[in-house]
C-alpha cells in the first residue's frame, strides 16, 4: 500500500497531538470534591444498577461507565479526557519523571525484542547487554516469535528496585547465547533532550515536555552553560505538547527579574491566581531566544509568552498550538483518571491563547492539520489573526490572541526544493528502525573511529542514503529524495551519530544546518 505523500505530515503528527492533548496540567494534589449527591447523579447510578441486575444479556458496566466519561467529557472541551488504568501507569511514569526497570532501548525487530542501546550506567548497561542484542527470554517467559504489545513487554521488564531478572540473549555480532542477571533501578526519564555550547557563546537546552524534573534538569544544564562561558540562550520547544505548567513558571523565573508577571489564572468563579517572578533568577540578563513550532502547546506556550510579553526575549518559529486551558488530575480508585479543565490561563498582557474549539474535537485537533493545507508553515503572512485580539507589550511590540503564540521571527518548515514531506519523515521513527538495522548488519562498520572520522565517512558516501530510499519504497511510501538530498543525509548522519556515539552528537550534527538556529544567529 502506498500512502499519498500529502497526508504524511499529517500522520506523523498524530503522535504528537495526542501529547498535547494530555500536556498542561497543575501539579497538585488530587481533589475529589466534585461528586456531590443530586437526583441526576443518582439516576445514572441507579441505571448502571439496572442493567447490571435485569438486563437480559451479560454485558460489562465498566466499559458503558468508560464510554458514558467518555461522552459526558467531550461535550466539555477537547483537554478534558478520560485516561483508563492502562494508560494511566505510563502517563504517570512519564510525568513522573522516572521508572523502575532495567533501562534498555528497544523495539520489536521482526519478531524479537531487539536492543537498539542500554541506557548509559543503567541496571542492562553494568550488566553488560549491548546494542544488537535481542532478548529471548525474561525469566522463563519467551519474548520472540510473539506478537507481543508493548504494555506486556514492559510489564515483564518492570519491577520494583532491586529485583532481578534473568534475560536470556542473544549477541549476533558473536553468535551465542548469553544468560545475564539484571537488577532494576530507577531509570531516569530526560525531559531535557541535550543542553551544549554553540557559537558565539550561545547555550542551546532542548526541553521535549515538561515533567516533575524539568526544572531543575533545566537548571543544572543552565549552569553547565554558564561555566563554559554562555552569553546567550536558545530554549529549543519544538514538538513539546506541555505538561506541568510549575515547571514552565519555575524556568520562566530564572530568565525573569523580580515581580515580573510570568502569568495568571482565571476560573469559572472569575478568581484570578497571578504568578510573579520572584528575585532568585540566575539568568535575567543576556539574550534569549525561544524555538517554538506547531506542536509547542501548553506549558511551552506559557514559557515563551512569559518571554515575549515582558520584552524579554525573542520568540523563533512558527505559530504554536492554541492550548489555554488549565487542567488538574483526578484520579478514580480503579487506577484510571480524569484531566479536567478547571481554568484558563493568560500570558502577562492579558492575552488568551485558546483556539476556538466551538465545532468540536475532531475539527479543533484537524485546525493544526489545516495550517500545512494553507501555507500557514510556509509564509507568515498566511497566519490568520485577529485585530480584536491586538495586545501590546509594555515596549510597544504587538502581540495577538486568540489561537498560539505568532513568533517575532517566522522560519518556515524546512522544505528543500518544495518536498515538505521529507522535513517531517525525517524526524519520525522510522529513521531509527533503520539506521538500527544498517548498523545491525555489521556492528564494527564504525569501531574505533572517532567522531571526525566519522563524519568525512558519512559525508563522503551515498551508501546510506541510497539504502534508506529503497527501505522507504519497501515500506509502502512513494516518496523520492532526490530533491532533497543534502537534508536526509544529515538526519540519517545524525541518526547514526545517536545511535553509536550518544544523543549530544545527533544535536551537533541537525543543529549546524537547523532553519531556526540559523535565524537565531542573523538577529
Amino acid at each position: 500500500m502506498k500512502i499519498d505523500n500529502k497526508y504524511l505530515p499529517i500522520l506523523i503528527s498524530v503522535a504528537l497531538a495526542i501529547g498535547i492533548v494530555l500536556g498542561g496540567v497543575l501539579n497538585t494534589p488530587n481533589q475529589n470534591h466534585f461528586f456531590t449527591k443530586n437526583s441526576s447523579k443518582n439516576k445514572l447510578n441507579e441505571l448502571i444498577d439496572f442493567i447490571d441486575n435485569e438486563y437480559v444479556d451479560d454485558v460489562n458496566t465498566d466499559s458503558i461507565v468508560n464510554l458514558t466519561v467518555d461522552n459526558i467529557l467531550a461535550k466539555l472541551d477537547p483537554h478534558s479526557v478520560y485516561v483508563p488504568p492502562s494508560e494511566q501507569t505510563e502517563v504517570v511514569e512519564s510525568m513522573r519523571g522516572d521508572f523502575v526497570g532495567i533501562g534498555v532501548n528497544f523495539y520489536m525487530y521482526k519478531d524479537s525484542v531487539a536492543i537498539i542501546k542500554p541506557v548509559e550506567n543503567g541496571p542492562s548497561a553494568k550488566a553488560g547487554i549491548k546494542a544488537g542484542d535481542r532478548i529471548l527470554y525474561a525469566d522463563k517467559t519467551k519474548l520472540f516469535g510473539r506478537k507481543l504489545p508493548n504494555d506486556s513487554l514492559f510489564s515483564k521488564l518492570k519491577g520494583t528496585v532491586g529485583s532481578e531478572i534473568e534475560l536470556t540473549i542473544y549477541r549476533k555480532s558473536e553468535r551465542k547465547k548469553i544468560k545475564l542477571t539484571v537488577k532494576r533501578d530507577v531509570i531516569p526519564l530526560k525531559s531535557v533532550d541535550v543542553s551544549m555550547l554553540l557559537k558565539n557563546n550561545t547555550g542551546y537546552i532542548k526541553i521535549n515536555r515538561f515533567a516533575e524534573t524539568t526544572y531543575g534538569e533545566f537548571k543544572k544544564g543552565l549552569a553547565t552553560l554558564k561555566k563554559q562561558g554562555a552569553q546567550s540562550l536558545i530554549i529549543d520547544l519544538r514538538d513539546n505538547g506541555g505538561g506541568y505548567m510549575e515547571e514552565a513558571i519555575a524556568i520562566a523565573d530564572e530568565l525573569l527579574k523580580d515581580s515580573q508577571l510570568i502569568v495568571f489564572t482565571k476560573n469559572k468563579k472569575g478568581n484570578v491566581d497571578k504568578t510573579f517572578a520572584t528575585e532568585r533568577g540566575s539568568f535575567e540578563s543576556g539574550n534569549v531566544f525561544v524555538l517554538i513550532n506547531e506542536n509547542s502547546a501548553s506549558a511551552s506556550e506559557i514559557l515563551a509568552g512569559a518571554i515575549q510579553d515582558n520584552d524579554r526575549g525573542t520568540i523563533v518559529g512558527r505559530r504554536s498550538f492554541g492550548k489555554g486551558l488549565v487542567q488538574r488530575e483526578m484520579d478514580f480508585d480503579d487506577g484510571s483518571a480524569v484531566r479536567l479543565t478547571i481554568a484558563r490561563y493568560y500570558t502577562p498582557t492579558g492575552r488568551s491563547i485558546q483556539k476556538p474549539y466551538s465545532k468540536g474535537n475532531e475539527a479543533y485537533f484537524k485546525e493544526s492539520n489545516t495550517r500545512f493545507e494553507n501555507g500557514e508553515l510556509f509564509e507568515k503572512d498566511s497566519i490568520k489573526v485577529s485585530d480584536s485580539l491586538k495586545f501590546k507589550t509594555k515596549k510597544g511590540k504587538i502581540v495577538y490572541g486568540g489561537g498560539g503564540i505568532v513568533p517575532d521571527v517566522f522560519v518556515p518548515l524546512e522544505v528543500e526544493h518544495g518536498n515538505e514531506s521529507t522535513a517531517y519523515l525525517m524526524q519520525s521513527g522510522i529513521v531509527g528502525h533503520f539506521v538500527f538495522e544498517e548498523l545491525d548488519k555489521n556492528r564494527n562498520v564504525f569501531k574505533g573511529l572517532s567522531f571526525q572520522q566519522f563524519m568525512t565517512k558519512m559525508n563522503g558516501t551515498d551508501l546510506y542514503f541510497n539504502s534508506f530510499q529503497k527501505y522507504i519504497f519497501q515500506n509502502g511510501l512513494d516518496l523520492k529524495f532526490g530533491k532533497s538530498k543534502s537534508l536526509v543525509k544529515r538526519y540519517l548522519a545524525a541518526e547514526f551519530a545517536r545511535q553509536v556515539y550518544g544523543g549530544k552528537y545527533y544535536y551537533e550534527i541537525v543543529l549546524k544546518e537547523d532553519a531556526m538556529i540559523k535565524a537565531v544567529f542573523k538577529n
